[in-house]
């Protein structure tokens, strides 16, 4: 069985060049290359998934840290939103960088949660889900007039200036299409581990490249919707961007070994290490927010009559985590001058600090919870 592709030869005026078919899916495997990563990762997982339903506001943690992925996801495409600029977008308060790049986070956000919910109600993994996918991925975007929601027509490359000196080529148009059938089917294929199935699932999608734009997005969201349709995470809480952005150079290197010498078993012990090292890491930052949060209610609840208003402030900051009164006033139905006292108070005993340094309309940053997040 073979597991390398080959190179199908065009012709474009006088050039030529030649556009990459991938191999046909499943691939054999030296499953024991690679088994103590698949163990580790595996336990990583099992521990990951046990921790979420410790949790005491699952819904608050799940909000902000699919956020987290949203912006480290697009970042590795070029975006320089934060989560800060996010989470004010969303709740329609001034952030700092183009709207369009944070509509492009916000967009992950979006379609993350579009594709998690239609797996719940019943809907198939499959290419129709993809496309829905995608289309939500790239509204009001750089890449909307890139065909959102479509396969491509035409043939697409990376690097350089046409195919012919480009630095990869994705199969052409009947090859590609040949290819996603192939690759929805493997995707179900129950012979296979989940998590084995993702790593060469995410490999082959990015290879066959079927998009004109978020091909990178819509394969790194293509993961986490395997491992929760699959049952091996409860929720969407595990996300490799953040792995693969600081092992990009690896990253592409490996995808390359793969395509030109089916180099599949180190491909796989990478991609499993990143999932046992962000699942771990995962487990610990849901530890060490619990921790903040009960740090911040013990020291709020010292505070005699003003620690009402100051707890509704903190369950505010939670998800808002930079603020200013004006803002939360009327969210929280309190006056404006209870709201300002309050963040005063937060301030004094180190749970906010303010970041203005405004005589009025101060703004506030609940920063231990945000750097914990980031």
């Amino acid at each position: 069985m073979t597991r390398v592709g080959h190179y199908r030869i065009h012709k474009v005026g006088d050039e030529t060049y030649g556009a990459y078919v991938p191999v046909s899916l499943p691939i054999s495997l030296d499953l024991e290359a690679f088994y103590p990563a698949f163990e580790r990762a595996m336990l990583a997982i099992a521990k990951l998934n046990e921790v979420t339903h410790l949790v005491p506001n699952l819904s608050l943690f799940l909000y902000m840290y699919v956020r987290k992925e949203a912006v480290l996801s697009s970042q590795i495409e070029g975006t320089q939103s934060s989560l800060n600029d996010l989470v004010l977008f969303e709740n329609d308060q001034k952030f700092e960088v183009s709207e369009e790049d944070v509509a492009t986070v916000s967009n992950y956000v979006k379609a993350l949660t579009h594709g998690i919910d239609r797996l719940r109600s019943g809907f198939a993994l499959s290419l129709r889900l993809v496309w829905e996918i995608h289309r939500i991925l790239l509204e009001r975007t750089r890449g909307e007039f890139c065909l959102p929601g479509e396969f491509r027509r035409s043939q697409n490359w990376i690097g350089g200036s046409r195919p012919g000196n480009a630095f990869f080529v994705p199969p052409a148009v009947d090859d590609m299409l040949e290819a996603l059938d192939n690759f929805e089917k493997y995707l179900h294929n129950e012979t296979i581990p989940v998590l084995i199935r993702a790593g060469v699932a995410h490999l082959q999608f990015e290879t066959i490249h079927p998009f004109l734009d978020g091909n990178g997005r819509t394969g790194r969201l293509l993961v986490s919707l395997m491992l929760c349709n699959f049952g091996l995470l409860d929720e969407p809480i595990l996300y490799l961007s953040s792995y693969f952005k600081e092992n990009r150079k690896k990253y592409y290197a490996l995808l390359n070994q793969v395509r030109e010498h089916g180099n599949w078993e180190d491909w796989l012990k990478f991609f499993l290490n990143g999932v046992a090292s962000v699942a771990n890491n995962a487990v610990d930052v849901i530890r060490a927010i619990n921790a903040l949060f009960a740090e911040c209610e013990a020291k709020i609840n010292t505070l005699g009559r003003s620690r009402f208003s100051c707890l509704q402030v903190l369950e505010y900051a939670k998800k808002v985590p930079q603020i200013s009164s004006n803002a939360i006033a009327k969210e929280l139905k309190l006056s404006t001058p209870t709201i300002r006292m309050a963040l005063k108070t937060l301030e004094s005993v180190g749970i906010f600090g303010e970041i203005s340094g405004k005589k009025r309309d101060k703004i506030y940053i609940f920063r231990c919870y945000l750097d914990l997040l980031s």
